[in-house]
């Protein structure tokens, strides 16, 4: 029978495993007080101060502690710390308790620890976790270089990334809420500063969306550049909530809702001439919210038509059209095919002094002064019809239709552009002539359409090859011939180009172009129209008065040595 310590000096408090020590004679009762007033005078812990003392190995401690709580025993080393869960407590409280949550099952938790009887240490866990505590004892110097290893601080990584001096400016930005404070143990000036450079490394990439991606076990940062969604980084986890907070408070977002997703907006000031908006979009996810940014740079609409990749005769068709008084203007393709940019394109020619401008978009993405531009709000009523119905009070020349959707935004603009205005717009479809059946199935009467639509253009975006390193492809003539060119094409003034890939491009590529169908309505189509014709019929029509398709189209991209034959390809293989 082991006897019993007497009681230490009521100024003395012993930490449990220093009583247990003492009952079990392993330590006397002065020499426990003595480690005690050393650990406290340092602010240390018994345990500390009992190893650092060197009469006391870790490993003979750990199974002390084991045998005389009736607690697992397990060595680190054989521990797969890339399979640690993260996440199941704060990463500061993890610091501050030493202990390592390894699994959750229901409502238990279990941890690592050196001490089990740090009672406050393990009610603090419990607290947090709102799970019942399961230890499992572990040797004390393993676990503290564990738990560096792991608390290595997240704000010292971020600062690795990010130089100290870099810093550029958010408009209307605000300060995040003390409760968005204590999300992780991330500081405020290291995330800014990463935010920042990830923004501006976007902006100087060309990039066109950033995607900030948490997953179990990891997280990461995308770029979509040319297209092509590519892997920047993977900062450390222990930052998602505190840049989703930064995020969200900059661009006007509810940081305490975290269960739906959000939209808004932010702004990044360049310089005093140049600021680049930036639309945002969050989503709950498993392991956290995925923001994707779109960017939105004012200045790809102040590009010109020129820059935009229409070849001459498909320019002039476009411009014919738009700056007419009345009739509608219809750009299709899918989502990311430069529609908007095209849109904006013809507004800023139209945009003088002496026309008034409206649109109404879902969201507006470029702000171009002198053009009154609605963002469209479904919950409050104010939908792309309503819109419509009070810009024709609004004494209108040109009107710009984000998306065509319904039936009655459709009549709504149809009429406008009947009774003397300009109206320009959008639909989801895969080229020119499926546009005009689209708007039939709709339910818009055929007589409506032909007696407005004057010109549709189709879309695509195809990447452009880099300058410095392509080079001529080994492609023969039956590959040509297959691909959609003709013989009479194939008389050896021209060779195609492949991706070859340099420091200056993207795995060959360097940009995009587009790649345009533009079919004016003829009088021919218009009786197709009337009389119901099928897309099928209508593009043999549009081919027959020498409307180039998206592939052809395309096919004089790789002539010029703009692109490859493989991009074509890939873009118009609707």
């Amino acid at each position: 029978m082991s006897a019993v310590a007497p009681a230490a000096p009521a100024a003395m408090v012993l930490s449990g495993l220093a009583r247990a020590m003492v009952q079990q004679q392993l330590l006397r009762l002065d020499q426990a007080m003595a480690i005690q007033k050393k650990a406290d005078a340092a602010r240390h812990k018994f345990v500390d101060e009992v190893i650092a003392g060197g009469e006391f190995p870790a490993s003979r401690l750990a199974r002390f502690a084991s045998d005389t709580f009736g607690l697992p025993l397990m060595d680190l080393n054989a521990l797969d710390v890339a399979n640690l869960p993260p996440g199941l407590i704060d990463a500061r409280l993890q610091s501050e308790s030493r202990i390592i949550p390894v699994s959750r099952r229901n409502n238990r938790l279990t941890v690592l620890l050196s001490d089990p009887t740090d009672l406050q240490a393990i009610d603090r866990v419990k607290f947090q976790a709102q799970a019942a505590v399961d230890p499992i004892v572990v040797e004390h110097d393993k676990l503290m270089r564990l738990l560096e290893k792991l608390g290595q601080s997240a704000s010292q990584q971020l600062s690795d990334l990010v130089d100290e001096g870099f810093a550029v400016e958010f408009s209307d930005t605000e300060t995040v809420p003390a409760a968005a404070e204590d999300t992780t143990d991330v500081d405020d000036a290291p995330i800014v500063r990463y935010l920042q450079k990830v923004l501006m490394d976007a902006i100087n990439g060309g990039a066109s969306d950033i995607h900030f991606e948490p997953y179990e076990k990891y997280y990461r940062i995308r770029y979509r550049i040319d297209g092509e969604l590519r892997e920047i980084g993977q900062p450390p986890l222990a930052i998602k909530d505190k840049l989703a907070s930064r995020i969200k408070v900059i661009s006007k977002l509810d940081i305490s809702e975290k269960r739906v997703p959000q939209d808004g907006r932010m702004k990044l000031v360049i310089s005093a001439q140049r600021t680049i908006d930036f639309r945002v979009s969050t989503l709950p996810t498993l392991f956290g919210e995925k923001i994707v940014m779109r960017i939105l740079d004012p200045s790809s609409a102040k590009l010109g038509i020129d820059a935009l990749g229409y070849e001459p005769e498909q320019k002039a068709l476009l411009l014919d059209a738009v700056q007419r008084p009345y009739g509608m203007v219809l750009v299709t393709g899918p989502t990311g095919s430069g529609k908007t940019v095209s849109l904006y394109t013809c507004l800023n020619i139209l945009n003088k002094p002496g026309v008034n401008i409206s649109t109404a978009e879902d969201p507006a993405e470029i702000n171009l002064p002198g053009i009154n531009q609605v963002n469209v709000n479904d919950k409050a009523g104010l939908t792309f019809s309503a819109a419509l119905k009070s810009f024709l009070r609004q004494d209108p020349d040109v009107i710009m239709v984000g998306e065509i959707r319904d039936l009655e935004t459709a009549d709504i603009a149809i009429k406008a552009a009947q009774t003397g205005h300009m109206v320009m717009s959008t639909l989801h479809t895969n080229d020119a002539p499926t546009t005009l059946t689209r708007m039939m199935n709709m339910g818009i009467p055929a007589f409506n359409i032909a007696s407005s639509v004057i010109l549709i253009t189709a879309q695509r975006l195809a990447r452009k090859l880099c300058t410095h390193c392509k080079a001529p492809a080994d492609a023969d003539e039956d590959a040509l011939i297959a691909a959609g060119f003709k013989d009479h094409d194939l008389d050896g003034t021209w060779v195609p180009y492949r991706a070859v890939g340099c420091d200056r491009c993207n795995n060959g590529y360097k940009g995009r172009v587009g790649i345009y169908q533009v079919m004016p309505i003829s009088e021919e189509i218009q009786r197709l129209i009337l009389a119901g014709g099928n897309a099928m019929e209508i593009a043999a029509q549009a081919k027959r008065e020498g409307v180039p398709d998206l592939r052809e189209s395309g096919l004089r991209k790789v002539r010029s040595g703009m692109t490859s034959i493989e991009e074509v390809l890939g873009v118009t293989n609707d």
